[in-house]
């Protein structure tokens, strides 16, 4: 198993890509603590992951509960050899009719929540741990009433350069995956009904190269794969998994 004997860690792993990333991580012999907020998909987390998992329920956005899920974290594994950020916000930021709260909301998680739970960690990450941030395809393109998910998720691409240099003393990696549009929730959650849903769902599937949405297994096994020591020698990079759609 890829990750026998290992620790991770999954910010927003009760559901979509980091519940499925956790799953996966089990299975290949990781022990693995996840944060979320919402109750019921804590409780249903805990019970599909099982006894090595440790579910916990934190806000990214805060720095002293992300202190706390740290201390969980040392008190029942020791300390981490993988630190996946990835919990995020999406939904549309129009220019003329987005609000300050709206851009407090999707800029505190995406990049404040990243940068803190990077800090609040940072104590029990193990010397050689792999940290894997979540940004999206959509920092390397130009697409219409997105801008602000856009720029938060160019922010974080940039901190794992940046981290990279600043942690080689410790030999932690830091990377980034860059998922395309995904199968999850998170298209229902942007406010639109069913068949607004439904509609841009195919949308997507027309525009992707590979004529479909992505799943969040996808991305999870390069998540995997960066979390691994299969790439021991994968230093600062962004793993680009979207089918295509900023690529051709």
């Amino acid at each position: 198993m890829r990750l026998s004997g290992k620790t991770a860690l999954i910010t927003g792993g009760t559901d979509g890509i980091g519940f499925v990333t956790a799953k996966l991580f089990v299975q290949e012999g990781a022990r693995v603590a996840v944060t979320g907020r919402d109750k019921a998909r804590l409780k249903k987390a805990q019970n599909e992951l099982g006894e090595n998992a440790l579910v916990i329920a934190s806000d990214v956005r805060s720095l002293e509960e992300m202190k706390q899920v740290s201390q969980r974290v040392k008190g029942t594994f020791g300390g981490l050899d993988v630190l996946f950020a990835n919990a995020g916000r999406a939904y549309p930021t129009p220019l003329s009719t987005t609000t300050e709260e709206q851009y407090d909301t999707m800029m505190d998680t995406n990049v404040k929540g990243v940068f803190f739970t990077m800090q609040a960690t940072l104590p029990v990450l193990n010397e050689g741990a792999s940290v894997i941030v979540n940004t999206s395809f959509i920092n390397q393109t130009g697409k219409h009433g997105i801008s602000i998910c856009a720029a938060s998720k160019a922010a974080v691409r940039s901190l794992a350069r940046s981290w990279s240099a600043e942690l080689l003393a410790r030999k932690i990696r830091v990377n980034a995956v860059s998922p395309g549009v995904i199968d999850t929730d998170i298209i229902s959650k942007m406010g639109l009904g069913p068949e607004e849903v439904r509609q841009a769902k195919e949308h997507w599937e027309r525009l992707v190269p590979v004529r479909r949405l992505g799943k969040p297994e996808d991305i999870a096994l390069a998540a995997l794969y960066l979390a691994s020591d299969d790439s021991r020698y994968v230093v600062g990079v962004e793993l680009v998994v979207d089918g295509g759609i900023s690529q051709l």
